[in-house]
C-alpha cells in the first residue's frame, strides 16, 4: 500500500480527498489527512474509505517529520509560505511533494537538492496556477508544431458565484481562502504589450480593466495578475511581444473594491487601536480626511471616492455594512481582517449555492504568412456549497499529479511546474471525465 498525506483540509480540499478515496482500492492507497482543526480534517473525511483524519500542527517538528517520513508523496494544501517547512522534510526523507501554489524563491532554492534527492517538488498545480499552464501549453506547443508564431497570449480566470445563484450586488462569494481575496493584487502587475514592458501598481489595479467577452457565459472584467514576465520562459514565448495572465470579476466588481483599495481597508500591515470597541461606521470615519462630525458619513464616504451617494458603487459599500453602528468585535485587528471578517459573513455560499469557474486563453498567431487568432474557453460549475467547482479544479489535478507521480508516469525531478507533456497531457483527457473541458473557437 502507499501512503498519501495531505496537509490542510480548507475549501479546496473536498474534492481532493474524494478523488484519492475514490481511486484508493483500485491504486492501493491509503490517505492521512491533516489539519490543524481535527474536527475540520474529521469532517472533510466522513463517508469516504481508506482515509484517516489526524491533528497536524506543521511547527510540532516532530510531529510533522514523523508524518513525512511515513508518507510516499505529501500534497500540500497548507498556506504559501509553510510550503517551504513540508519541502525540506521532504528532502530530509526523500519523498516527492506536489502543491498548488506559485513557485517561491525559497521552494525554488532548493532545486538542486532536490535532483540530488531524486524528489519532484511539483508547484502551480490547481487551477490558476494549475489548469490554465495545463491547457496553455498544449494549444502552445500545438501551434508550434504547425509552424506558427505566437505574437500575443492572454489568459484570465475567475472563481465566481453562478449566476443563477448571484443574489448579491457584488456578484461574488467566497469559494477559496478569504485572507487571498482580501490581499489580491497587492505589488505591482507585470507584463508585456507589443514588445513594451507594463507595469501596474496597487493603487491603479483595479482602475486598468479590460472586459473579456467569455463563449457561452458572457462578459467579464480583466485585470492584471502578479507577475506576467517569468512566464514567458516557463511556457517557451521568450520573444513574444505580448504575454499579460489576469483575474476574472463580475461587471461593476472592479471600480466597488477599488473604492474599499483606496480608502485603506485591504492594508494587513497596521494593527486599528481599539479595534474590539470600534462599529464599522467609527472606522471609516476614522479614515475620511478631515471629517466634520455634524456630515452625513454616506455623503462623505461618496464625495471621498467621487461617487454620488445612490451610485451603483455606493450601494455596494451600504450593502456591506460599513456605514453601520454594528460593533467590530475584533481585538488588535487589522484593516484587511476586520473587512475579511466582515466579508465572511456577507459573501457566504449559502446551502445549495453553485459556484462557478471561468477560464479563457486568447491566442495571437502568424501562421502560412496570415494572423490567427483563438479563444480557447473552460465554465465549470459546482454541484453545491461543499463540492465547488473551486474544488474540483483546485483539487482535481492535485490528485491526478499525485497519481501520475507513484506510478512513476512523471519521471521530471527538482522544482517544477506544469508545463511538460508528460504531466500536462495526461492531466488533461483525465480531466475530461469530470466535465473539466475546453471550448476553442477559431476568430477570423
Amino acid at each position: 500500500m502507499k501512503e498519501i498525506l495531505l496537509l490542510g483540509a480548507g475549501k479546496s480540499s473536498t474534492s481532493l480527498i474524494k478523488y484519492l478515496s475514490d481511486n484508493s482500492t483500485h491504486e492501493g492507497w491509503n490517505i492521512t489527512v491533516g489539519d490543524a482543526s481535527i474536527e475540520v480534517a474529521k469532517e472533510k473525511i466522513k463517508g469516504l474509505k481508506n482515509v484517516k483524519a489526524i491533528e497536524f500542527n506543521v511547527n510540532d517538528l516532530n510531529l510533522r517529520q514523523c508524518e513525512i517520513s511515513k508518507a510516499d508523496i505529501i500534497i500540500s494544501m497548507l498556506p504559501p509560505d509553510l510550503h517551504y517547512f513540508v519541502a525540506e522534510d521532504c528532502l530530509r526523507y526523500r519523498r516527492n511533494m506536489v502543491t498548488a501554489s506559485y513557485v517561491s524563491d525559497k521552494i525554488n532554492s532548493l532545486n538542486d537538492k532536490a535532483v540530488d534527492a531524486g524528489i519532484i517538488l511539483l508547484n502551480e498545480m490547481g487551477l490558476d496556477p494549475g489548469i490554465d499552464h495545463l491547457s496553455a501549453m498544449k494549444i502552445i506547443n500545438e501551434i508550434k508544431e504547425k509552424g506558427g508564431i505566437i505574437q500575443s497570449f492572454k489568459s484570465f480566470t475567475g472563481g465566481l458565484v453562478a449566476p443563477e445563484y448571484n443574489d448579491n450586488p457584488w456578484g461574488y462569494k467566497f469559494t477559496w481562502n478569504p485572507r487571498n481575496v482580501i490581499l489580491a493584487g497587492q505589488g505591482t502587475a507585470k507584463y508585456i504589450e507589443n514588445n513594451e514592458y507594463r507595469y501596474i501598481p496597487y493603487n491603479r489595479l483595479y482602475e486598468q480593466i479590460e472586459i473579456i467577452d467569455v463563449h457561452g457565459i458572457g462578459a467579464f472584467e480583466g485585470y492584471a495578475n502578479r507577475d506576467s514576465l517569468a512566464y514567458r520562459m516557463h511556457y517557451g514565448l521568450e520573444k513574444v511581444p505580448t504575454i499579460l495572465r489576469g483575474t476574472l470579476r463580475t461587471i461593476g466588481y472592479c471600480k466597488s473594491w477599488n473604492a474599499l483599495v483606496k480608502l485603506g481597508l485591504t492594508d494587513d500591515t497596521y494593527i486599528i487601536e481599539d479595534s474590539e470597541h470600534l462599529t464599522y461606521r467609527d472606522l471609516i470615519k476614522a479614515y475620511l480626511p478631515a471629517f466634520n462630525g455634524n456630515q452625513d458619513i454616506i455623503s462623505a464616504f461618496a464625495a471621498f471616492i467621487n461617487e454620488n451617494v445612490d451610485s451603483e458603487v455606493m450601494n455596494k459599500i451600504k450593502w456591506l455594512g460599513l456605514f453601520s453602528d454594528e460593533k467590530i468585535n475584533l481585538p488588535k485587528a487589522t484593516p484587511a481582517f476586520i473587512l475579511q471578517n466582515l466579508l465572511e459573513r456577507k459573501w457566504i455560499l449559502k446551502p445549495g449555492d453553485k459556484d462557478m469557474i471561468v477560464m479563457q486563453h486568447t491566442f495571437e498567431y502568424i501562421l502560412d504568412g496570415e494572423t490567427k487568432k483563438l479563444n480557447s474557453s473552460l465554465v465549470v460549475k459546482g454541484d453545491d456549497e461543499k463540492y465547488t467547482a473551486m474544488a474540483k479544479t483546485v483539487g482535481l489535478p492535485l490528485g491526478i499529479a499525485t497519481k501520475l507521480i507513484l506510478n512513476g508516469k512523471i519521471s521530471r525531478k527538482g522544482v517544477q511546474i506544469p508545463v511538460f507533456e508528460e504531466i500536462y497531457l495526461p492531466a488533461l483527457e483525465e480531466l475530461k471525465s469530470y466535465g473539466i473541458t475546453f471550448h476553442e473557437d477559431s476568430i477570423v
